[in-house]
């Protein structure tokens, strides 16, 4: 009996894949452990492809600008350098803007917190003046002067020197971790340059290495959707750019018309923080509502209020319109993806979960098409306000009329016969 070499490898890859699911499945220690090794040692470049993926949207746009340079290599790495430029300056632009700020409102701060402290502990001695009896019971219920201030003093500082050594090794801990980090962040930084300058050639080789291990069909099949993925995460990046410059926008205009302070600088923090989907620009609205706090706390007050009533306008009209056109994503979907990829992977999974969706999207609609085609459904029951459909039940009940009026009009036959004779 000769055996098919396409079903002996289709049971090779089924029983690998069920002695990788139990060996998952019972041991999930060891495998957590290797997968965090394994992380560890691809993550520099896993995450220079992302920083790849994300500026080569505005590389792009510049190397477009820059088509009258013949000299292709020279052309890419002047587009590189004008994008990596470009970002730098408008993230020094809002550390300039934001730092100084929170400084001098640091600074107010700590001029006026304690002459509020103080205030209040006045209010509080007069109080206790006034009420006699509160005062007391106070006392009763502390008892201050049955406590051994000495022991306690003893003890609080022997815990301070127990816990030196582990602050220490915690410090040690984290110095590496940092320098870690910051190895990680210079690798991956090189390695999404060295992408962004040889995209075309990575590009080809992998696309031959594609066809060299599956068939030509599926081998389309996997570029297409890489395509597909790759237009829809260009177009969530730029929609979501489009949608957080309106942002700004609104609330500049909007703390305008009311007459608030520092407009330019809460308008650009809103709109930096709201690249991130949906929760971002909550955080630009505690900063916002810092700043203002300073000057007039009732302002504050009105700022924070002023962004719910945006908020609400911002996530139910302009980003599910704005993003979700950008990306062919209906605006419920967004919504969707947003929560759900928050609940799972959080901020990342807000910002991987919409494009993500898309394609999803994107594809399902395609294999419904397919497959409505495949089985010949009438159009007119696809449409919006389908005709009445023919079911068992209704054909039985029809049937049922028939037979009961058919029985009816012979009854009333022979009643006309009767009556004639």
């Amino acid at each position: 009996m000769k055996i098919d070499k396409s079903v002996l490898k289709k049971l090779f890859v089924l029983a690998a894949g069920c002695i990788l699911f139990a060996w998952l499945v019972l041991d999930t220690a060891r495998a957590t452990a290797m997968f965090r090794t394994v992380w560890g040692l691809f993550s520099p470049f896993v995450v220079g492809a992302g920083i790849a993926f994300v500026f080569n949207v505005p590389m792009r746009a510049i190397e477009r600008q820059l088509a009258d340079i013949r000299k292709a290599g020279f052309r890419r790495v002047l587009s590189i350098v004008l994008t990596i430029l470009c970002l730098v300056l408008i993230i020094m632009f809002v550390f300039e803007l934001l730092i100084p700020q929170i400084r001098l409102t640091v600074e107010s701060l700590s001029q006026t917190i304690p002459v509020f402290v103080e205030g209040l502990a006045a209010k509080l001695v007069v109080m206790l003046q006034d009420h006699p009896e509160m005062r007391a019971w106070i006392q009763e219920t502390l008892n201050l002067e049955s406590l051994d201030w000495s022991s306690i003093l003893t003890e609080a500082l022997g815990f301070i020197s127990n816990q030196m050594s582990t602050v220490m090794g915690g410090a040690v801990s984290v110095i590496g971790s940092v320098t870690g980090a910051i190895i990680n962040m210079v690798v991956s930084i090189a390695f999404a340059i060295y992408c962004l300058a040889r995209k075309e050639i990575l590009a080809r080789q992998g696309r031959r290495l594609l066809y060299s291990l599956v068939s030509e069909k599926h081998a389309d099949e996997v570029i297409r959707v890489l395509r597909l993925t790759n237009s829809t995460f260009s177009n969530f990046i730029s929609g979501q750019c489009l949608e957080a410059c309106i942002l700004g926008c609104l609330f500049a205009v909007s703390m305008a018309i009311f007459k608030m302070p520092y407009i330019s600088l809460v308008s650009v923090v809103i709109a930096v923080t709201a690249l991130i989907p949906v929760v971002g620009a909550f955080v630009g609205c505690i900063l916002g509502a810092f700043f203002i706090l300073v000057n007039n706390p009732i302002q504050a007050l009105t700022f924070v209020i002023m962004f719910l009533i945006i908020q609400q306008l911002e996530n139910n009209l302009i980003y599910p319109r704005v993003v979700g056109t950008s990306i062919g994503l209906p605006g419920m979907w967004v919504l969707v993806a947003v929560t759900v990829g928050g609940d799972l992977m959080g901020v990342g999974g807000m910002l991987l979960m919409i494009p993500l969706t898309s394609v999803i999207y994107a594809l399902l609609r395609e294999f419904t098409d397919k497959r409505l085609a495949e089985r010949g459904i009438p159009a007119e029951k696809l449409q919006n306000q389908p005709p009445e459909l023919s079911t068992h039940y209704s054909r039985t009940q029809q049937r049922r009329e028939r037979q009961r009026l058919q029985k009816m009009k012979q009854k009333f036959l022979q009643m006309q016969n009767q009556m004639k004779k």
